[in-house]
């Protein structure tokens, strides 16, 4: 007997990477081996030396194919061994495991847009719908455009053992977002990338596309983003730890150094409008959705918890940005001796 492994991979698609996957057949039992693919046609290899390496590093039973089926999350590497410089999750093992003491949880809200055609889903032909507002969180045909998509997405997720830990409608038609986390960095990062795969192959029964485009309506319309939260052990314990983490995010070039590899199009999103603070200007405060960085009102009230950096996008890249806000706020609040 066999069973199926879909190996998924992350390419080499620039300014935002694409996921990739194809299906081996394995006998019942067997490991999941390295396998190779392709990298000229992925934007990873040049045709003359294209053969590139997928190496398996989480694996989850595979919610459309059933039994003993598998999706295979996968780093790529070279033939050398070495791993590739499209690989963005190799950098963050490291840091993952320098910090591992400090115990990072994230949690990311993944907004994203249904399209049908050219236009978000629930934009009638020719012409716009009511303004935001009503959408969001809402109930109701003339509202809420996609929920049978969502929900399926939603059971397609739990039935792969993914950490998802919500859904809710967001302010635009056709806009939705789903919650991962609280999970360790790789985790988080690994079942993001998951779950973007099952919210397009889930969309893609319904004849439906999602994007995670930063700003996929122009005009009066919020864009999409990732909203990241995290905390360490001492910021789960007191607020000393919370104030420096925020703190460390907006010193010396840090605020820039994040902002570009917060995905593609933030500048159009981080306007300073439709809750957010300008992208070249760094903010923190408590309850506060304009700023770079908000403290939830009970943060502040039990005086321990987490923070929320609302500057990433929706199509950022996971390993990166919890790559980058271990680093930084790991290393500060090292050196502050909150750990």
């Amino acid at each position: 007997m066999t069973y199926k492994a879909e190996y998924i991979w992350i390419d080499g698609t620039e300014p935002t990477a694409k996921l990739r996957s194809k299906t081996r057949i394995l006998a019942d039992g067997a490991e999941l081996p390295i396998w190779g693919f392709d990298g000229s046609s992925t934007n990873q290899a040049e045709g003359h030396a294209s053969d590139r390496v997928l190496k398996p590093v989480a694996s989850y039973p595979d919610p459309f194919r059933g039994a003993d089926d598998v999706l295979v999350m996968c780093e790529v590497f070279n033939i050398d061994g070495s791993a590739h410089e499209s690989n963005t999750r190799a950098p963050l093992r490291e840091v993952a495991e320098k910090f591992a003491a400090q115990e990072s949880l994230f949690g990311i809200e993944q907004e994203y847009t249904f399209f049908k055609g050219s236009r978000p889903l629930g934009f009638p032909e020719g012409g716009f719908p009511a303004p935001q507002g009503g959408y969001y969180c809402g109930v109701g045909a003339d509202e809420i455009f996609g929920r049978e998509i969502v929900e399926k997405h939603l059971d397609n997720c739990l039935n792969a053992g993914l950490g998802i830990s919500g859904i809710n409608a967001e302010v635009m038609p056709g806009q939705w977002e789903f919650q991962v986390g609280p999970l360790s960095p790789l985790d988080v990062s690994d079942q993001l990338w998951v779950a973007r795969w099952l919210l397009y192959r889930t969309a893609e029964d319904f004849g439906v596309s999602a994007t995670l485009d930063a700003k996929p309506a122009k005009g009066d319309w919020n864009g999409a983003g990732a909203h990241t939260n995290f905390s360490t052990k001492a910021m789960r314990e007191n607020y000393e730890a919370i104030i420096e983490a925020a703190e460390s995010l907006g010193r010396d070039d840090k605020p820039l150094e994040h902002i570009k590899h917060y995905g593609s199009g933030v500048e159009a999103r981080l306007t300073g409008a439709h809750e957010t603070a300008p992208w070249n200007e760094y903010s923190y405060g408590v309850s506060n959705r304009g700023a770079s960085v908000r403290i939830p009102w009970q943060v502040e009230v039990d005086q321990k918890g987490y923070i929320e950096d609302r500057r990433p996008n929706a199509n950022v890249d996971p390993y990166v940005v919890t790559r980058l806000i271990v680093d930084t706020c790991g290393s500060a609040l090292e050196k502050a001796g909150l750990v």
